[in-house]
């Protein structure tokens, strides 16, 4: 199985607080998206690509790759290399044991991971049943059908759920206790905090 960590997004809740991209911020001393390469490279032997067009994501034991499309949120999946893959949130802390159950768990075309208010992963075993959800959701936004084109929609066109909505049902695995992730600075220092 390959692993796309995708990290190619324009961080405006973010802000550019402390003067660096959200992936690039510390725990422990350590960027959070170098930690997840780190925890993939000790936990698999597959190949780990970073999605951004910033050279300081490159990190070892991964490539980085230029997604040749970044104009909609949804576009993060980077299209050219969706296969049968693991795509991961660059601005997530995982825990090990979060990352060995998003690679263990099994599904048959694809499986989304996270909580109530944010999707951090998505596994995919049906390359073209994904991407024929990603098609459709960015069709519906440009023809002014949907107000947003992120993963939500994907999830909820996947589990027939209604597409403007964050409700939970098939094909998706509650991660609370073992994932967080960033979006604004607040939601980083609250982390941090709670790690002293």
């Amino acid at each position: 199985m390959r692993f796309v960590i995708m990290a190619d997004g324009k961080g405006i809740r973010w802000n550019n607080y402390l003067g660096i991209p959200k992936h690039l911020a510390e725990i422990n001393g350590e960027p959070i998206i170098s930690r997840t390469v780190r925890l993939l490279r000790d936990l698999t032997d597959g190949e780990i690509i970073v999605t951004s067009h910033d050279e300081r994501y490159e990190f070892e034991g991964s490539r980085r790759h230029e997604p040749l499309k970044n104009r909609l949120e949804i576009d993060r999946f980077t299209e050219e290399l969706i296969e049968d893959d693991i795509f991961l949130y660059g601005d997530t802390y995982y825990t090990e044991s979060a990352l060995k159950t998003i690679i263990c768990t099994k599904t048959e075309d694809m499986i989304f991971f996270g909580n109530s208010k944010s999707i951090v992963a998505v596994k995919v075993t049906d390359s073209e049943l994904f991407r024929y959800h990603l098609n459709r959701v960015k069709q519906l936004y440009i023809s002014g059908k949907l107000q947003k084109c992120k993963g939500w929609q994907v999830y909820h066109l996947y589990a027939g759920l209604p597409l403007e909505s964050r409700e939970i049902g098939r094909g998706y695995l509650i991660t609370d206790s073992f994932t967080r992730d960033f979006n604004s600075p607040d939601d980083y220092n609250d982390f941090i905090a709670g790690q002293v």
